[in-house]
């Protein structure tokens, strides 16, 4: 993405400067809101929430039961499923308000975030802040978060009829757009604040971006992984369960798909992409340590270390709901701090 001249001293005065860095600020906040909502994303599934709310009401379901008829209608309509006939069956109606909640409160945060973006994006447009090429950026960015909600319900009634738990599929394509929002808010944030970037050699510059890329599709990968529950077996590392390759890997009649749609191959996959990331940002942090950019590239190098260590105490802890969120939480830093690397990276060197 190139930087938007709104914040180009040369191309605008103070004031503009000014404007810059508060819409940068806000970007920077939705990111939070973001991150918030793809750890309680995280937590929907790891307490089997995600399908405790049937149906779509985009404006009518931001307001919860309010009283026992409405409460019983709503379980009602969750007994309809099959996650509740095999999996739920005789549940309590203070069971399923547990469940429940925390559906609602992710969908909620959905609605929350579209009026945190769409107000102020009106207020800078009406006040004559935005550039056109910047409003054309951010009101491509609220476009994104509307499919997202209806991505979202995509998900979700995969796991209303046939099955009892969402597609991984659906679910990695969810996570996937919810990523790729904070991926572009972070990046348009960084050409707006007021700073310099170092600059880097081609292949510097290539190899933050490459290691960008990887970081998401590590990402992508830890999606299957939540999608199969893959992270309650095979809790032994750095083997699992005594041997490189698990029994059942990549031997099923589906081809490719196979990788995708076993417990023992997406939690493989994982763990490969771990050790290749981290051997990136080794690459990574030497290419760069005499460079301007080594203190993004240390950056980078603390947060992958980190969130490699957390992956692996999640994993021989059977995923913990704690564990779990803290792991999905430590990949969204482990992305910021690749993208304030790639960004940093990306300027032209003077």
């Amino acid at each position: 993405m190139a930087a938007s001249k709104l914040n180009d001293p040369d191309q605008k005065g103070s004031t503009s400067s000014a404007a810059a860095r508060r819409i940068a600020i806000w970007l920077f906040l939705m990111c939070g809101l973001v991150s918030v909502m793809v750890i309680v994303g995280g937590a929907t599934r790891l307490t089997d929430s995600g399908l405790s709310i049937v149906e779509w009401r985009p404006v009518t379901g931001a307001i919860p039961p309010m009283s026992e008829a409405a409460w019983l209608s709503e379980f009602e309509k969750y007994k309809t499923i099959p996650e509740y006939q095999e999996v739920n069956y005789g549940m309590s109606l203070g069971e399923f308000k547990k469940i429940y909640w925390w559906e609602w409160g992710h969908r909620f945060l959905g609605r929350l975030i579209g009026i945190a973006f769409f107000a102020p994006f009106v207020f800078f447009a009406a006040t004559g802040a935005l550039t056109r090429p910047l409003g054309f950026k951010l009101f491509g960015l609220f476009l994104l978060g509307g499919l997202q909600g209806a991505l979202g319900w995509w998900m979700v009634s995969s796991g209303l009829s046939e099955r009892v738990d969402v597609s991984q599929y659906r679910l990695a394509a969810h996570l996937a757009l919810a990523v790729a929002l904070f991926g572009f808010m972070f990046w348009l944030a960084l050409d707006l604040w007021p700073a310099k970037r170092p600059g880097a050699s081609r292949n510097i510059k290539l190899g933050a971006l490459v290691l960008l890329a990887g970081v998401y599709a590590q990402m992508m990968l830890g999606a299957f992984v939540a999608g199969l529950r893959a992270g309650r077996t095979y809790n032994t590392w750095p083997l699992m369960e005594g041997k490189f390759f698990p029994d059942g890997y990549f031997v099923g009649s589906k081809g490719l798909n196979d990788l995708f749609e076993t417990i023992e191959a997406v939690q493989f996959n994982h763990r490969i992409g771990a050790m290749l990331l981290a051997a990136g940002a080794v690459w990574f942090f030497v290419a760069a340590h005499k460079t301007a950019l080594a203190p993004r590239a240390k950056l980078v190098l603390a947060a992958v270390g980190f969130q490699f260590v957390l992956g692996v105490w999640t994993l021989l802890a059977a995923t913990p709901i704690s564990l779990g969120l803290a792991h999905q939480a430590g990949a969204l830093v482990v992305f910021a701090a690749a993208i304030y690397a790639a960004h940093g990276a990306s300027a032209t060197l003077d």
